[in-house]
């Protein structure tokens, strides 16, 4: 197996092993990929698949739609409810991502057992993002799964980093 390619990118990474709970793993991580299911946003799309929004807009659309999320968990933060979270036992930081592959800075996991894990997409707006991955080595973990509205968020986070160290290398030359 040729080493994948992976760039830079310091995100965190909550993590433990399937076979504890893998029951409660994916019941969290379906309950991730619902999390933007909310009440305006589920407006948002009846009214785009009924073409109600077509004389609007689209950023400004989006922008009032994010603000209301924004009150929402302010709202949320002020009565001080936060989201119910599967107990982790592991915390680590990821290094260095790829398309498919993560690796992690300690010599955390066991080569070929399988995980469950929660990342904190260092995007906007910032969310969790639900992962099983495996271990591909102490340090680096192969994606198994993800939702495919996290993958390509993953894929562009990652290409926004190499853009990123692009225009650094050619500030240095």
């Amino acid at each position: 197996m040729s080493d994948p390619r992976l760039v830079p990118a310091p995100i965190s990474l909550q993590f433990s092993e399937i076979s504890l709970d893998a029951e409660s793993y994916e019941r969290e991580y379906h309950q991730l990929s619902e999390s933007d299911d909310n009440a305006i946003n589920q407006w948002l799309k009846l009214a785009k698949a009924r073409g109600d929004t077509s004389d609007t807009d689209p950023v400004l659309l989006q922008l009032v739609v994010e603000l209301h999320n924004k009150i929402d968990s302010l709202e949320k933060f002020i009565k001080n409810e936060t989201p119910v979270r599967v107990d982790l036992e592991n915390e680590a930081q990821i290094d260095a991502i790829g398309f498919e592959h993560f690796n992690i800075k300690q010599e955390l996991l066991l080569e070929g057992e399988s995980y469950y894990g929660r990342i904190e997409m260092p995007i906007h707006p910032k969310r969790d993002v639900g992962v099983f991955f495996k271990a591909m080595s102490k340090t680096l973990a192969h994606i198994l799964r993800m939702h495919e509205r996290d993958e390509k968020e993953w894929a562009a986070y990652m290409t926004a980093r190499e853009r990123v160290l692009i225009r650094e290398s050619r500030e240095k030359k």
